[in-house]
């Protein structure tokens, strides 16, 4: 059978204009066509317990995002608008919470807790492994060892040779210091160790050490030192993890988080720039992790000089407008530039905006948002 053109057409055109009339409703509708489940968490009964093999550690095993305990008599008066937003547990955690980190020359211990309850753990592991604790400094931060040539367990942790040796024998001399301070991020603690020897620049005497050697002046750690303070702190972090449980505080230590090493300066409630107490290679190292964490995009970077490109452009920039999801992602642009400058004992930290950038967001929405990742 025959059908006119202009028939057809027209059959095409109606069913067309039909299509079109229902994805309009749809989209005008927006969520009204769906059901609402807001409601359930009002509702809800509540699960039957996990259970666990019997020859599980139940210590183990807890809530990773807990949620929020309802009172029966109070659960009909919740509504939509009511219902109860779930913990942020991300808000002053690390993604682990022991991790040994690395940069120029000098290897430390991450610990998600406070100076305060590192301190005696520190000291337990110090005793556990044959070290002992010979002379110490909340104040400064500092816990040296005895002499580890007399312990048999001392002696294979630090790796000295042999076996224990009595005084009378002609050996140099081992130690284990430990220095804690206060991490750059709020509430964390870093860790460090080293080995000191008596006679690789270091008086040699009868008594050595006698006292508590400061841990300013000793020489960068060779590749094979490095390798040990790695491994101790590892060990180290094996240790506290273990009796995570069983941490006891230290009020002598508790000094230690009096000054904060990164500070927001502002002026007439401005963002103006980000204070860093760290030396010039650790506070690079800060803003790049903050800046990634924080998912800026980092275009191109120099050290020496100083400076980041970045592409700090807004979600709604981004996006590209209504019909921005038909296209391909866009291009990353540099819209800020962030700065690093050595200035009186402290890298100060500052951004800019580029001058083709015209967008939403000003240079103290990147110092805010970077200072959020920083501390």
């Amino acid at each position: 059978m025959q059908v006119l053109s202009r028939t057809r057409k027209f059959v095409s055109s109606r069913h067309l204009a039909v299509v079109s009339g229902l994805l309009l409703t749809m989209a005008t509708a927006g969520c009204g066509i769906l059901e609402d489940r807001s409601e359930r968490y009002v509702h809800e009964k509540e699960g039957e317990p996990l259970a666990l093999p019997e020859t599980a550690d139940p210590s183990r095993f807890s809530q990773v995002m807990p949620v929020r305990k309802i009172d029966p008599a109070d659960g009909s008066k919740l509504y939509p608008s009511d219902i109860p937003r779930p913990p942020d547990m991300t808000s002053e955690i690390l993604e682990e919470n022991y991790v040994v980190e690395e940069l120029d020359g000098r290897t430390w211990l991450l610990v998600n807790d406070v100076p305060g309850r590192i301190w005696p753990a520190v000291t337990s592991y110090m005793n556990e492994q044959g070290l002992g604790v010979a002379h110490d400094s909340p104040q400064l931060g500092l816990l040296q060892s005895e002499l580890a040539n007399y312990n048999v367990r001392a002696r294979e942790l630090l790796e000295l040779p042999g076996v224990a040796v009595d005084e009378a024998t002609a050996e140099p001399k081992a130690i284990l210091q430990v220095r804690i301070a206060p991490g750059v991020r709020r509430k964390t603690t870093e860790i460090q160790v080293r080995k000191l020897v008596s006679g690789e620049g270091l008086e040699e005497g009868a008594s050595w050490p006698g006292e508590l050697i400061p841990w300013s002046g000793i020489a960068e750690p060779s590749e094979n030192q490095m390798a040990l303070q790695k491994r101790l702190l590892a060990n180290m972090g094996e240790f506290l993890q273990a009796r995570e449980e069983n941490k006891s505080f230290s009020r002598a230590a508790s000094g230690l988080v009096a000054k904060p090493l990164v500070k927001l300066i502002s002026e007439n409630e401005k963002a103006q720039a980000i204070g860093m107490d760290l030396d010039y290679g650790r506070a690079w190292a800060e803003v790049n992790r903050a800046l990634t964490e924080s998912g800026i995009a980092v275009l191109d970077l120099n050290r020496s000089e100083g400076w980041l490109f970045v592409d700090f452009r807004s979600a709604d920039e981004l996006k590209g407008g209504w019909f921005g999801w038909f296209s391909d992602k866009e291009t990353p642009r540099h819209t800020h530039t962030v700065n690093l400058v050595e200035r009186d004992a402290e890298v100060r930290v500052t951004a800019e905006v580029t001058e083709g950038y015209s967008g939403d967001h000003k240079p103290e929405d990147l110092l805010t948002q970077l200072f959020e990742y920083l501390y």
